[in-house]
């Protein structure tokens, strides 16, 4: 097609677009051609006959009817949705609308009309295709997803051509050589689109920043941060905010708090922790009871509603953990300074308190603003050793502790509970950042014990503030919501659970909370363990932030939120001011703006959880970029039309054996049996499988592993 060809043909797109808007905007109203004129203040006579024509084939289409003579109307006013792009490998698209009973709406790549994935467009739905085969094309593109992204400078003489690393980035970006920024041939940068000339084919846009050598650590690392929208470092301004908070802690301040800088606290967090967001005080009192003080660093303090600084931390939602590095929601000031409870330092926090039985049960309960002085940082390690010896520091209270936490958490799984233990890959670095070994992080009990005091605190203020006000006069509020999971999903993972020999009861809530708890205790160590640990995840519903007060199914809380880890949580932030707020007697706040700020959140929170499996899926591959050519021993974890996904037992890498590479016949998916199944032969390999394999070969770039099949 001729430039002037396709000018043309985006005119007549625009303009069937703006009468199409006219029949919308007037309620679909049947109009003639000259009453559309008269809206679109169109008086030519030459330019009233297109839009006469526009009509007409508009109608001969199936879009619009001729009601009578003349007159025309839009054949169903719902023919324009509003979605987000959710691109295939094969560059068309699939719009998934905000109504989740909506079918999603298939574009072809020639009408997607440059939408990228995750860009939020306007679809015009055809007509003929209502029902479950709902087919359109994007008309407006309302919404960017993102304009930068990483990638490969690939220079030529006259231009250069970046390379996306994101797979569903279909377009190389167009560099004009002036907007190069000093990157050279093959080096790693991030790249900024500014601007997609109507027909190009390419966007055309300039490097941004350079992040290094391709294949360098902190190259790779920036590289995956920057992909997924998290910045590199602190804007000035937030940073001399932070360095101008004061040291000091007056006495007018400790005053407004109640003081246990005299009773027994101290931090139990992972032995390489900078950051300590909560402490725990433990006091016996005279009735025999235990006063237990779950404290939290008091982050709302000192960042004050609109500053510089929580600006940038709600923007970045939280901190990011990946293999090698914390890149945080502070500035290290305040994450690792200011806020951290850290040992003999007197800290402010915002706590719960709780009086507890020799049973655990609730005697009171307190919520306010607390001064504490920490006598002990403890790693987890340290506080195992003392529930396993019986000795060392504080082995009283901390026996104490631990039979509480034990208490609480057989009441919870009593309640419905679920206990999904998934198994943490971590890796041994060389100074390089190169991994050396890989091994499984363990849960033991000094890990549950922090862990059940945190969710009691979470959970009781939770249920203190959504018993403040009635009915619709409920107190506006920050919960953590895990919705049921879906009855189609759950019956297909009691389907494949039952190949294993273990039965999931789906007749109630609490019945399938109790088999799935059975499960997760009889698959402890067993070769499938993660196989069927996944996959229960993925039947359930995902856990978000919202204002709409629900339950938390996979912990069988009735309310829940999040109110102890602010130093890395911006919803934690949240949940501090408003309780504050109401603990001050203020009024309910605006549900709609913090229902805003909740979904932001989430979205930070999936990007952030995206980002460190991006981290642990390049140290995979870096780690077996030198064994190729071993042989190992692995679990199907995953089925596609493509290949098989094979998990290394020894390490938990994963990997894909191609089916186009098993020699032996033709094999194809069996997607309701989670099987691949041989033409011929009849040859089945199923999820939970145990497979011999061969690292074939390792892209880093990809963070793509594949395997061969060794056939015994």
């Amino acid at each position: 097609m001729s430039k002037k060809n396709k000018h043309n043909s985006t005119i007549d797109q625009v303009l069937t677009q703006m009468v199409l808007d006219i029949f919308e905007q007037n309620g679909n109203t049947p109009l003639n051609h000259k009453q559309v004129s008269a809206k679109l203040n169109v008086r030519d006579p030459d330019a009233r006959g297109v839009i006469l024509d526009i009509l007409k084939n508009e109608a001969f289409k199936g879009v619009m009817k001729e009601v009578s003579p003349g007159k025309f109307q839009l054949l169903e006013l719902k023919t324009f949705v509003e979605g987000k792009v959710d691109l295939t490998n094969d560059g068309s698209a699939f719009i998934v609308t905000d109504d989740p009973d909506e079918t999603d709406i298939f574009v072809a790549p020639r009408k997607l009309r440059n939408a990228l994935n995750g860009d939020r467009v306007k679809v015009y739905v055809y007509a003929k295709s209502r029902g479950k085969n709902q087919e359109g094309e994007v008309i407006e593109i309302l919404q960017r997803n993102k304009m930068e992204f990483t990638g490969v400078v690939k220079l030529s003489e006259r231009f250069a051509f970046f390379i996306p690393d994101d797979r569903k980035m279909m377009h190389d970006i167009f560099i004009p050589i002036s907007d190069l920024n000093g990157a050279k041939n093959g080096i790693k940068a991030v790249a900024e689109i500014t601007d997609w000339p109507a027909g190009a084919k390419n966007p055309i846009g300039r490097i941004k920043h350079i992040l290094g050598v391709q294949g360098e650590n902190d190259t790779e690392m920036n590289a995956i941060l920057a992909e997924y929208g998290f910045p590199l470092s602190f804007p000035a301004e937030v940073e001399r905010e932070a360095e101008e908070i004061p040291n000091d802690i007056t006495a007018d301040e400790i005053a407004k708090r109640r003081d246990f800088r005299d009773v027994l606290t101290f931090t139990i967090d992972p032995f390489d922790a900078k950051d300590f967001d909560d402490a725990l005080s433990f006091k016996k009192l005279d009735n025999g009871n235990y006063e237990v003080g779950v404290h939290i660093a008091d982050v709302s303090h000192y960042i004050i509603p609109d500053s510089a600084l929580d600006k940038e931390a709600y923007e970045r939602g939280t901190s990011v953990y990946l293999v090698d590095r914390v890149i945080p929601m502070l500035p290290e000031r305040l994450s690792n300074g200011l806020c951290s409870l850290r040992p003999n330092e007197d800290k402010l926090c915002f706590a719960a308190v709780f009086e507890l039985d020799e049973d655990a049960n609730i005697v009171e309960q307190w919520f306010g603003k607390t001064v504490i002085h920490s006598d002990r940082r403890f790693a987890y390690e340290e506080v195992q050793d003392v529930i396993e010896t019986k000795t060392g520091d504080y082995v009283e209270e901390i026996e104490k502790l631990n039979a509480l936490a034990y208490k609480l958490r057989d009441r919870k799984f009593k309640a419905g509970a679920i206990s999904f233990e998934t198994t943490e890959v971590k890796f041994k670095l060389d100074e390089t950042g190169k991994p050396i070994g890989v091994y499984v992080k363990e849960r033991k009990d000094a890990h549950k014990l922090i862990e059940d005091f945190m969710l009691l605190a979470n959970r009781k203020v939770a249920e203190h503030v959504s018993k403040m006000g009635k009915g619709k006069q409920k107190y506006t509020f920050v919960y953590r919501v895990h919705d049921t999971p879906k009855p189609d999903a759950l019956a297909n993972f009691a389907q494949f659970a039952a190949r294993f020999g273990y039965k999931i009861n789906t007749k109630s809530d609490k019945e399938t909370a109790k088999s799935l708890n059975f499960l997760m205790e009889d698959v402890e160590g067993k070769k499938e363990q993660n196989v069927l640990t996944q996959l229960a995840i993925r039947s359930m519903a995902k856990a978000i932030y919202t204002t709409k007060s629900s339950s938390h199914y996979g912990l069988a809380f009735d309310h829940y939120t999040h109110f102890t880890s602010p130093i890395r949580r911006y919803p934690d932030v949240m949940v501090h001011r408003l309780l504050q707020h109401y603990l001050n007697g203020g009024q309910s706040a605006n549900a709609d703006h913090y229902e805003e700020l909740c979904k932001h959140s989430s979205q930070m929170e999936k990007k952030a959880a995206d980002a460190e499996r991006s981290s642990v899926k390049y140290k995979q591959a870096e780690y077996l970029k030198d064994q190729v050519g071993n042989i190992f021993t692995g679990i199907i974890s995953g089925v596609t039309e493509w290949g098989m996904y094979v998990e290394i037992i020894e390490n938990k890498c994963e990997g894909m054996i191609r089916l186009r590479d098993i020699s032996d016949d033709f094999y194809t998916l069996d997607e309701k049996n989670y099987a691949i199944i041989g033409q011929r032969k009849k040859k089945t390999y199923q999820l939970g499988d145990e497979v011999q394999i061969r690292v074939k070969n390792v892209d880093l770039t990809k963070k793509q592993i594949d395997f061969s099949l060794v056939q015994m």
